[in-house]
C-alpha cells in the first residue's frame, strides 16, 4: 500500500509521532501522511480548544523533519482542516502561510449542527435529522467548490452517528459527486469506523456508484488517532480495494 493519507498524531512532543511511524512500518506502508486536526477559527462546539495544530504546526514540522532521518517511510507534513464557509478567507490565508504538503478538508459542523456527537439528535424528529444531514451535504459541496483542499475527508460523516445513520439519500451523494467531477479535490475512503460504530469503511460502498459514474477516483486513509489503529485498519482498506471496482488515484499526483 502506497500511503495512509489520514493519520492523526495529536502532536505534543514527538513521541506520539514516533509511535505512529513505527505502526506504519509494521503495517507495510511505503509512506505516511500526518494529518493532525487543524481548526483555524473558534467554533461553537469547542473543537479549536481540543486541537491546536494551528499553533503548533511549525513545532510539529521540526519533529517530522527529524523523524525523516530515522525511517525509510516517506513522511508528509499535512493537516486535516475543518471547513467553515464563513471562515473561508481566514482558512485560505492560514493555509498559504502554513504551506502544508497537502491538506484534507472536512466538514465537522455546519451552522447549528455538530456531526461528531449523537447528543444533539438523540430525541430529534426525523425531519430535524434529515435537515441536519441535508445541511451537511450542502457544506460538503461548498467545501469542494472552494478549491481550498487537496482531499475531501469524511464524505458522509453523518453515517458514523447512529442517530443520523440512514438519513443520507442517493441525491446527496450525487450532488457531491457532481461537484467533485468539476474539482481538483479528491475524495477519501476512510477506515475510521472499521472497528467501531460502522464496522466498515465510509462512504457506504453501496453508494460509490454515483462517483464511479462521474469518473471520480479516491485516496485511502485510516483516520488513525492511535498506532494500533493503523495496523488494524490498513488490511480493511486493502480488502475494499481488492473486492471492488473503486479507482484509487496515485497519491503523488496530489502533490504535483
Amino acid at each position: 500500500m502506497q500511503t495512509d493519507i489520514h493519520t492523526h498524531t495529536t502532536f505534543s512532543d514527538g513521541s506520539d509521532l514516533s509511535a505512529m511511524i513505527d505502526a506504519a512500518e509494521t503495517a507495510g506502508l511505503d509512506a505516511l501522511g500526518l494529518t493532525d486536526h487543524c481548526i483555524v477559527t473558534d467554533d461553537a462546539f469547542g473543537r479549536r480548544a481540543t486541537y491546536d495544530l494551528v499553533k503548533t504546526y511549525e513545532q510539529r514540522r521540526e519533529a517530522v523533519d527529524a523523524a525523516r532521518e530515522e525511517t525509510t517511510l516517506t513522511l508528509y507534513d499535512a493537516a486535516e482542516v475543518s471547513y467553515v464557509a464563513s471562515e473561508a478567507d481566514a482558512i485560505r490565508e492560514f493555509l498559504s502561510t502554513a504551506d502544508f504538503e497537502y491538506t484534507i478538508g472536512s466538514v465537522h459542523f455546519a451552522d447549528q449542527y455538530d456531526y461528531t456527537a449523537n447528543a444533539q439528535y438523540a430525541e430529534a424528529e426525523d425531519e430535524t435529522c434529515r435537515a441536519a444531514v441535508e445541511r451537511y451535504y450542502d457544506a460538503v459541496v461548498e467545501l469542494v467548490e472552494s478549491e481550498l483542499f487537496d482531499v475531501l475527508g469524511h464524505l458522509d460523516l453523518p453515517e458514523r452517528l447512529p442517530t443520523l445513520r440512514g438519513f443520507s439519500i442517493p441525491d446527496d451523494y450525487e450532488r457531491v459527486a457532481a461537484a467533485l467531477a468539476d474539482s481538483r479535490t479528491v475524495p477519501e475512503i476512510n477506515a475510521g469506523r472499521v472497528n467501531r460504530s460502522l464496522n466498515r469503511v465510509h462512504p457506504d460502498p453501496g453508494m460509490i456508484a454515483s462517483f464511479s459514474n462521474h469518473g471520480i477516483k479516491f485516496v485511502l486513509g485510516t483516520d488513525s488517532h492511535r498506532p494500533d489503529e493503523i495496523v488494524t485498519r490498513v488490511p480493511a482498506l486493502e480488502a475494499v480495494v481488492d473486492r471492488s471496482t473503486i479507482d484509487i488515484i496515485e497519491f503523488d499526483s496530489l502533490l504535483s
